[in-house]
């Protein structure tokens, strides 16, 4: 390893490498950590950070970014800042997934009775509202068979998906199935709003004869507005970012079987999220009901 001609010249002279050194703002250990090849006691910590990083960046399947990593690591204990993170991470050529714009799946019915928007844009999370407020939309999987539709049910409250179901069709049996998934699984206390597109699905008076059997409240936001649903478009955000664009699936039987890990074993239990203070949403309510 090479060290500065100048810092060698002036040695060589007989002048003061500490002088030399506070001329070119270089660390005397450093200079000599560098002619005898041996790294110095912060390279030495940084290589051990930069594995700490990458385990946590493969973990998370190659999504998280610097401050994503950074939580991680400090729900580990590791003491470190985030823009530390963010250079060993640069250096590792280690770098999150961007979000892309999606698709939309939505296809209004100009003719079916307008129902209120009992959400307003708030979907903040909520320490005392678990199972209160819960939203939803559909999204579609590409496979080499044909597209895999899937509709979830999220509650606002946690973040968690607390329903969801898949079919190869878009009628509204697939957001009926995700609603009924959901009710079984929370078996809320009490009535529930739950808010949606004006997707033709949602709107329909199937779904709403489903949701009056679960004490459901229908709300919906405006036509063409995504800030009227963000949460649930945020969420298939995610999903298509570090899900769906990442591999082809050879079928949808594979695509669902994909679908279930990720949603079941990652989203809900271990994949840390910004808006609950880098917690995941099973951490989250496990915190409530503490």
């Amino acid at each position: 390893m090479t060290v500065h001609p100048f810092i060698e010249a002036e040695k060589s002279a007989g002048h003061s490498v500490k002088r030399a050194c506070e001329l070119l703002k270089v660390s005397r250990a450093a200079f000599y950590a560098r002619r005898t090849g041996v790294p110095g006691p912060r390279a030495v910590r940084d290589a051990k950070l930069t594995e700490q990083i990458t385990a946590v960046y493969e973990r998370s399947r190659g999504t998280y970014g610097a401050p994503s990593v950074h939580a991680a690591l400090r729900r580990q204990g590791q003491k470190c800042g985030r823009r530390r993170v963010a250079r060993l991470m640069r250096l590792a050529g280690l770098a999150g997934r961007r979000r892309r714009r999606r698709h939309r799946t939505t296809i209004p019915d100009p003719h079916t009775a307008i129902r209120p928007d009992l959400v307003l844009r708030d979907f903040r999370p909520d320490a005392e509202a678990v199972d209160t407020r819960w939203c939803g939309d559909i999204a579609y999987i590409a496979t080499d068979e044909d597209w895999l539709y899937l509709a979830t049910v999220i509650d606002i409250a946690s973040r968690r998906v607390v329903g969801w179901a898949t079919a190869d069709h878009l009628r509204t049996e697939l957001v009926a199935d995700a609603l009924r998934a959901a009710c079984g699984t929370r078996r809320p206390a009490g009535p529930v709003i739950f808010h949606s597109d004006r997707g033709c699905q949602y709107t329909s008076h199937e779904f709403a004869i489903v949701a009056s059997e679960f004490d459901i409240r229908l709300s919906v936001g405006r036509t063409g507005q995504c800030w009227d649903n963000a949460l649930a478009e945020s969420f298939f955000s995610t999903l298509k970012n570090e899900l769906g664009d990442t591999r082809t699936w050879p079928n949808r039987a594979a695509a669902r079987t994909e679908t279930f890990e990720w949603i079941e074993s990652w989203y809900n239990l271990r994949r840390l999220h910004s808006s609950l203070g880098y917690r995941t949403p099973a951490d989250y309510e496990a915190a409530l009901a503490a």
